[in-house]
């Protein structure tokens, strides 16, 4: 696979002024984080639809518009995850045009975190770094373990100390040093900024964070293609740092601009969970001011604090008229298990985060019934079984003969007729 990049380079949005290419996350001027900035006349013959379509199944065929470093030629099939028609969870939240953006299932880590980590590994690469790095909350030490693995770079990896047992595993098992910080998320960021000066080394979502932020952007393009080239009428979008929403906006963006997609009022709706809210509590005060929080949520892969993004989106999020929302610890389970229930799909917490907070948002009317809305899941709920194993138990074993099964299964249903579910906690499940 082979095709032109387009020419791009980092520059401060906030100052105006321009950085060319580097391993660099923040503006000496305005101290605001620096972003891709591509020329975008040179894009059009570069990014049709006829080349985009003719590319591979995966997100290197948005490669034109991605910071793809001049040589380097991707061949781990990232990203192209379905866009599924919820019918049923639309059914029992009360939405008639209800899609779910599906990276449970991206490639090789089973969440979005994929996407930017590919874009960013391969700017490593081309900055000359030996090891790389990252802070994580969990889904990002996964792919950056993976994926330096296969592309034989040394990988060091720091982590607060109370991470998913699952997350952990699913490191180590790349052959990547993990080191567990005694700490929020905060704090092992903080640390890892001052790694990344003191040992020269690249760490994803610090000195290389520009770059793998642009791997955000295939989630819009991918929406807007698997639409058939048309825009939402909403997305809602789970928050961590406040980037990947912005990201999908932009994408969105730059269609528009290219003559890809005609151009439509897309509104944002944010996620998080209540223990960790700031952007979600930034929108609902009508500010860009983020209020750290000392985070305290099942949802740990969204328990970012001090998000770097935070004002950025919150100021997006109005400007297109959308809302943020939060839910409880409770509702995020309510929201992993009814995806499960309707659409077969198995998400993470950060998941059940996003689909309890599109039933608030369709209870309060925020969302309209017939609205084109996709909800974005981010990550596999095999990664989180922690939080969901109380909520099951496992029966007794029966024996290998017909009346057994039929004794077991008719005392199953008298079970299940004198004690019925208990209801679940989605505010707009009927």
């Amino acid at each position: 696979m082979s095709s032109a990049c387009t020419p791009y380079e980092l520059y401060s949005k906030e100052s105006g002024k321009s950085y060319g290419n580097q391993p660099l996350s923040i503006c000496d001027e305005s101290f605001t984080p620096l972003e891709v900035r591509y020329d975008l006349e040179a894009a059009k013959p570069l990014f049709t639809k006829k080349i985009v379509e003719a590319g591979p199944d995966n997100m290197w065929r948005y490669r034109s518009l991605l910071p793809i470093p001049e040589g380097f030629e991707p061949d781990l099939p990232v990203g192209f995850t379905p866009l599924v028609r919820a019918k049923n969870l639309g059914k029992r939240l009360g939405s008639q045009n209800l899609y779910v953006k599906n990276d449970a299932v991206c490639f090789p880590t089973l969440s979005f975190k994929d996407r930017v980590v590919a874009v960013a590994l391969a700017n490593a690469r081309a900055f000359g770094f030996d090891v790389v790095g990252c802070s994580s909350t969990g889904n990002l030490a996964n792919s950056v373990a993976a994926q330096s693995a296969r592309l034989g770079m040394k990988a060091c990896i720091l982590v607060p100390a109370d991470l998913e047992p699952a997350k952990i595993l699913n490191t180590l098992i790349y052959g990547a040093r993990l080191v567990r910080i005694d700490g929020n998320y905060d704090h092992v960021n903080r640390l890892c900024s001052l790694i990344a000066d003191q040992y020269n080394w690249g760490f994803v979502n610090v000195n290389l964070r520009p770059y793998y932020a642009e791997g955000s952007k295939s989630v819009g393009f991918e929406i807007a293609e698997q639409l058939g080239w048309k825009l939402p009428d909403n997305v809602v979008v789970p928050m961590a740092g406040g980037s990947l929403i912005r990201k999908i906006k932009k994408a969105f963006d730059e269609l528009v601009y290219l003559g890809l997609v005609e151009a439509k009022h897309v509104r944002f709706f944010g996620a998080q969970a209540t223990g960790c809210s700031p952007i979600a509590q930034a929108v609902k005060n009508n500010t860009e001011t983020i209020t750290p929080q000392k985070p305290s949520t099942i949802a740990r892969s969204l328990a970012i604090g001090n998000p770097a993004d935070g004002p950025f989106a919150s100021r997006m999020i109005r400007e297109t008229g959308g809302w943020a929302e939060d839910v409880s610890d409770i509702e995020v389970v309510s929201g992993i298990q009814e995806l499960a229930e309707t659409e077969g799909i198995f998400t993470e917490t950060a998941g059940g985060v996003t689909t309890a907070v599109t039933a608030k948002l369709i209870a309060q009317g925020r969302i309209a019934e017939d609205e084109l809305t996709v909800v974005c899941i981010t990550g596999n709920g095999l990664k989180t079984t922690d939080c969901i194993a109380d909520r099951f138990t496992l029966g007794r074993a029966v024996r290998p003969r017909l009346a057994d099964f039929e004794e077991y299964i008719n005392e199953l249903d008298g079970l299940a007729a004198s004690a019925a579910e208990p209801e679940l906690a989605l505010a707009g499940g009927n």
